[in-house]
């Protein structure tokens, strides 16, 4: 016979775990959810973060939290992530960084990006620009592919950080194309832009948002995008694509992303929520101002992409030699 206080235990047991978080897909979510943002307040991904907790917030009727923990490149943040409890109340706003960049640049990593988060949706693309001091003797692609070749680490570029996705920008443009630039990374994109402007460096590899008030009031000038094709929403700026580099692209990705061994339910629930939140007019237009490209796909397709990104930094980090110290 079971003693009773044997019995009494498992009952309780069992009561919990019907309270918690073994929850269905359709109850989901019951409870305000945490979406974890690897960066300081203010900048581009925490603009995103929130455009997206409003609207999922309006969507599932329950409090969507954006917690704002930033450092050491995403590892902080993501790392949070990564250990949490796996029923879908924490939620990474996800970057090519995190996914793609560190795995391959950091030794002692402390979340595996294949293994410890569930990929829900892709959200923005952020495409990136190529502008100029207005000193730089060349106003197109092909006009600073020339002068880089004359003048072999004679420009120098900026961007936010060693390892940055601007700076993998930089040496894929260099491989393409060619050449030779020189890199100078800035603690961030202020102080990037900053170089630039002042005369510092001559180049910059940046969001378009950031440089195009400087290239309105002359103080810049924006030689192209890095792509292969023209945005829709900037169709007056040539691509880079268009100097002969076909299949170019430079600019990074946010996604959302969950602890791994959330239900698939729950899973498909966040990514139908999500996207959808992503499809409404004034986000979308509002992304488009700042210069993001709004994409979404199912929870597999992301999986698929993330992997084929990783391979893809992979193999430009290992040509450009690219190394992050003290990492």
């Amino acid at each position: 016979m079971i003693p009773k206080t044997i019995l009494r235990l498992a009952m309780i047991a069992a009561c919990a775990a019907a309270a918690y978080p073994a929850q269905g897909a359709e109850s989901y979510p019951t409870r305000p959810i945490r979406f974890v943002v690897p960066y300081p307040p203010g900048g581009t991904t925490d603009i995103v973060a929130r455009g997206i907790a409003t609207k999922l917030s309006e969507r599932v009727g329950q409090q969507v939290v954006v917690d704002n923990r930033g450092g050491a490149s995403t590892i902080i943040g993501a790392e949070l992530v990564a250990r949490a409890v796996p029923d879908g109340y924490t939620l990474l706003l996800t970057t090519a960084t995190t996914m793609s960049i560190n795995p391959q640049v950091v030794k002692k990593l402390p979340y595996d990006a294949v293994k410890d988060f569930a990929p829900i949706t892709p959200a923005v693309y952020f495409p990136y620009v190529i502008a100029a001091h207005p000193s730089v003797p060349a106003s197109t692609m092909k006009e600073l592919i020339d002068l880089a070749k004359a003048k072999p680490e004679a420009l120098k570029y900026s961007t936010p950080g060693t390892g940055s996705t601007n700076h993998l920008a930089g040496a894929l443009l260099e491989s393409m194309a060619g050449i030779k630039l020189t890199h100078v990374p800035y603690k961030g994109s202020g102080p990037a832009l900053t170089g630039m402007l002042s005369g510092e460096v001559q180049l910059i590899i940046t969001g378009i948002a950031t440089v195009l008030p400087h290239a309105k009031s002359g103080k810049a000038k924006i030689i192209a995008v890095c792509g292969e094709k023209r945005l829709a929403s900037w169709p007056d700026i040539p691509a880079v694509g268009e100097a002969g580099l076909p299949g170019y692209e430079g600019g990074t990705w946010f996604g959302v992303v969950t602890t791994a061994g959330v239900s698939r339910g729950i899973i498909d629930k966040l990514n139908r929520e999500i996207v959808a939140a992503l499809a409404s007019p004034d986000l979308k237009d509002r992304f488009t101002a700042i210069g993001f490209e709004v994409f979404t796909s199912s929870p597999d397709k992301f999986t698929r992409f993330i992997r084929e990104d990783m391979a893809r930094t992979a193999k430009v980090i290992k040509s450009a030699g690219i190394q992050v110290d003290g990492t």
